[in-house]
């Protein structure tokens, strides 16, 4: 089946969930509400024409001063069956910055939703563990965020744990082989 073909189908089954197909370069995204965006992606999986069986990555994005919604979490789906793909993207506004999650269809959803929690601050409804993966617990904001500071400017407050590794990484360079 083509993406094209799978995206109206789709759009046939959440007619007003479906908000947008689009293509690029062969490409086909199918930009939704997210109410719904589990019940969508649950059918996508166990439906035999489609059976989108692996989720090759699921990432978030941030459209600060582009569009509205100012988020998306993007779906990448595969059929290992059938041999096709399909690209979802959910719409997630700012003030109600949260999706559900889908561990529960795909475990490999589990890394790839606490690292979009972790960098850009999306939360997963029902996740079985959200929380921090790559940054420590006791990290302030999320560093993908188009608004997230380039330069700390919190002085004696900059994390501790940081101030240490360059304070030894100085002190170790006498030991550098020149």
């Amino acid at each position: 089946m083509e993406p094209k073909e799978i995206a109206e189908a789709i759009r046939d089954r959440y007619p007003t969930e479906v908000r947008e197909i689009k293509e690029f370069r062969g490409q086909v995204s199918v930009i939704v509400r997210k109410d719904r965006i589990k019940e969508m992606l649950k059918y996508l999986h166990e439906t035999p024409e489609f059976y989108f069986d692996f989720l090759e990555d699921l990432c978030g994005v941030d459209y600060l001063g582009r569009k509205e919604p100012r988020f998306e979490v993007v779906y990448h789906l595969y059929s290992m069956r059938h041999n096709h793909m399909i690209r979802i993207r959910a719409e997630v506004p700012e003030d109600d910055c949260a999706v559900d999650s889908v561990v529960d269809i795909w475990q490999g959803a589990n890394w790839h939703e606490r690292e979009c929690y972790d960098l850009l601050g999306v939360t997963f409804n029902g996740h079985p563990d959200l929380r921090r993966i790559l940054l420590p617990e006791d990290w302030e904001g999320h560093p993908l965020r188009k608004d997230y500071p380039l330069q700390s400017d919190l002085g004696d407050r900059e994390w501790k744990d940081y101030k240490e590794v360059v304070e030894i990484a100085e002190r170790n360079k006498v030991y550098e082989v020149r």
